[in-house]
């Protein structure tokens, strides 16, 4: 579908007529990041899960122009507290996940969100309240830099280019090495494996000007604490307690700032979505999703 003349692709898994759960992905990452196992789980709890690649990642739309994103500038510019020039905004990319349910006829939706994925989410549940059911925010955070600091490793590797950017072998093998580092470490993936999911999707699609276009959109978004304040929809907070990218201080920070918000912590989990935990995961959102379902209506 377009949001503005912007396409964006998506999939929609299991019964139309059942609730939906919208699953929104994080930097440079694509729909097919969302595990098939994780999405069938949800499926066989009775949802419809649609999941979908931002603008400017995978197969949807690029954002206009040809200009580089200067990501010293801006984060130069956040750290000075001055305006971030940005071709789109966060709140432009939770617009995106609307202009979706409209062309799916979506009215309201479980909306869960991971890491970039878990920011767009929560100023979709800000913004959009009428659309949202509940919220999941996954190994996100608030904005507050205070909590949000990578391990020195993770930031070396995250700042680090591929040999040959051009070369879809190298590339593959500078991402194998980048979820070698912010992946789970108390359930590890093996590199035979990393490099099996990674290289589908980048021969799938590969646009790193667009993933630093979307960090700029999360620089521009700064500390949105005072927006979070504001989320009235039921809140889970899932964060891996071996989060080396984004620490599980940041998770608590973001359950803390948003109203009623329940928070999980996991053992052994970093920044991925390990295959031994996806029931676990799948189980903890349905759960979450069936109390919100479960509860009485209350008349306006």
């Amino acid at each position: 579908m377009s949001t503005a003349a912007l396409h964006i692709e998506y999939e929609s898994l299991g019964d139309p007529a059942h609730p939906a759960i919208v699953l929104i992905m994080g930097l440079g990452m694509q729909l097919m990041a969302w595990p098939d196992s994780f999405c069938q789980e949800l499926v066989a709890r009775g949802y419809r899960v649609i999941r979908f690649d931002n603008r400017d990642c995978g197969l949807s739309g690029r954002a206009p122009g040809k200009k580089r994103a200067n990501l010293l500038l801006a984060m130069a510019a956040s750290a000075l507290g001055l305006p971030v020039r940005t071709p789109y905004t966060l709140e432009d990319m939770a617009g995106d996940a609307v202009g979706l349910m409209d062309s799916l006829g979506i009215a309201r939706a479980h909306i869960v969100g991971a890491s970039m994925g878990g920011m767009i989410a929560q100023v979709l549940a800000a913004k959009f309240p009428q659309r949202v059911l509940s919220l999941t925010s996954i190994m996100s955070t608030s904005g507050n830099r205070k909590v949000s600091r990578p391990s020195k490793a993770a930031r070396k590797v995250l700042l680090s280019r591929p040999a040959d950017p051009k070369n879809p072998e190298s590339v593959i093998e500078h991402l194998v090495e980048m979820f070698g580092v912010i992946g789970s470490p108390g359930y590890p993936a093996s590199k035979d494996e990393l490099r099996s999911r990674i290289g589908k999707s980048v021969h799938r699609a590969y646009e790193p000007a667009g993933t630093a276009r979307q960090l700029l959109a999360i620089i521009a978004s700064g500390d949105r604490r005072k927006l979070l304040k504001t989320i009235a929809a039921p809140t889970l907070v899932i964060h891996g307690a071996a989060d080396p990218l984004v620490p599980v201080a940041a998770g608590r920070d973001t359950a803390q700032n948003i109203p009623g918000a329940t928070l999980t912590v996991i053992e052994g989990m970093g920044h991925d979505f390990p295959e031994a935990l996806l029931p676990r995961l799948a189980a903890a959102i349905a759960d979450h999703c069936d109390k919100i379902l479960a509860a009485p209506r209350v008349a306006a």
